[in-house]
């Protein structure tokens, strides 16, 4: 059941992404004019990567390691949490790779 909810998570998150992104590219070209997929291919291969790097916590957790040294708290415990089935790595895996294969199918 829970693979199911992060399928299903991971799904709504790729389509949240696609649909954004085309709304961004469609204010692109209609400003600026140009091609729509090689754009919206560049966006997704942006957007994707991005992802990847920043899907999870990592970067936050980074930036409050030493206040929470100084304090004496223990580290951030990885996982999911908020009602988020989805860590880091199902985020880079399900969502953040389709987007860059989409963008380099897009551009190719």
């Amino acid at each position: 059941m829970t693979v199911i909810r992060g399928l299903r998570e991971a799904l709504v998150l790729f389509v949240i992404a696609v649909v954004l992104i085309a709304a961004g590219v469609g204010v692109w070209v209609a400003v600026s004019g140009g091609e729509f997929t090689h754009r919206l291919g560049v966006a997704c291969l942006v957007v994707g990567a991005l992802l990847g790097m920043t899907g999870d916590l990592t970067l936050s957790r980074i930036e409050t390691m030493p206040a929470r040294s100084v304090f004496g708290l223990a580290p951030e415990r990885e996982g999911a949490g908020g009602g988020r089935v989805l860590t880091g790595v199902g985020i880079f895996l399900f969502v953040a790779v389709p987007l860059i294969a989409v963008g380099i199918l897009l551009v190719a």
